[in-house]
């Protein structure tokens, strides 16, 4: 069983030639996980040439357009290649009042059912559960109702680590965070902003590249990806650099790179 992140969009709300808006696929036990879903995600999946056959899943942080304007497009595409299997969306009550006049309307005759799961993002909950793995929300600061998700492997007979990974985006500094996310292997942590634009980063409720890194030390993590970047940044080197000041083990997350976790 492989574990793999694959970054469709590591922008922020503005598209730009470098970066679409948030989405990223995550692969654990055998399974596909689309995490948000901005405007271009399948595009980026088509070129690509990202197979969907597994994925049923999908897991919608907030609302916020360059979080969920992909849906619709993406959504309409499987239903004129004939796809069959449910779909599972996993989001705030919301995003089905909103999406319900689309489908309506777009997809009148659609051939496969989506089932709206309705998650309260202010609750750490347990919302996704199999036999393999569990999906948790994590309370975010955001001017709008936001959660990460917490993957975690479930114990099995075969003597290797359990496979963690925390998706944190959109948030202001949260170190209440730290205590759910203690020791994940991976960390995907928003940085919207650089330090020297801190203030704006408290007033919109994002993180600077150096606060997404002292969550990252102080939850004691493997590695930290950082993303969702300012497009007025255009040497997003400045990220890492920043980043790399508090906690060495950091990527910048950039559209089409697919991380393997275990190699």
């Amino acid at each position: 069983m492989s574990n793999k992140l694959t970054i469709l969009g590591s922008g922020s709300a503005i598209p730009t030639v470098r970066n679409n808006p948030s989405a990223q696929i995550l692969e654990m036990c055998d399974k596909q996980f689309l995490i948000d879903c901005g405007e271009g995600t399948q595009i980026t999946m088509r070129q690509m040439m990202l197979r969907s056959a597994r994925l049923y899943t999908i897991f919608i942080s907030h609302l916020h357009g360059d979080h969920c304007f992909g849906l619709i497009g993406l959504i309409s595409t499987w239903s004129m290649m004939n796809r069959t299997q449910d779909l599972h969306i996993y989001a705030h009550k919301d995003l089905e009042t909103l999406m319900r006049p689309l489908l309506d309307y777009h997809c009148s005759s659609i051939p496969f059912q989506i089932i709206f799961h309705h998650i309260d993002p202010k609750k750490k909950a347990v919302i996704f559960e199999d036999r393999t793995l569990t999906v948790t929300t994590i309370p975010l600061r955001h001017s709008v109702p936001t959660c990460g998700f917490l993957f975690e492997e479930k114990p099995h007979r075969t003597p290797r680590k359990l496979f963690r990974f925390a998706y944190c985006s959109d948030t202001g500094y949260k170190p209440a965070i730290v205590p759910q996310i203690k020791g994940v292997d991976v960390l995907y942590h928003e940085a919207t902003y650089l330090e020297e634009l801190k203030d704006a980063a408290q007033r919109y409720q994002h993180s600077t590249a150096k606060q997404a890194a002292k969550i990252a030390l102080k939850a004691e993590v493997g590695k930290l990806i950082i993303g969702h970047f300012s497009a007025r940044v255009i040497d997003q080197e400045l990220f890492l650099q920043e980043a790399k000041e508090v906690f060495p083990n950091v990527e910048l997350a950039q559209d089409k790179t697919v991380y393997d976790f275990d190699k």
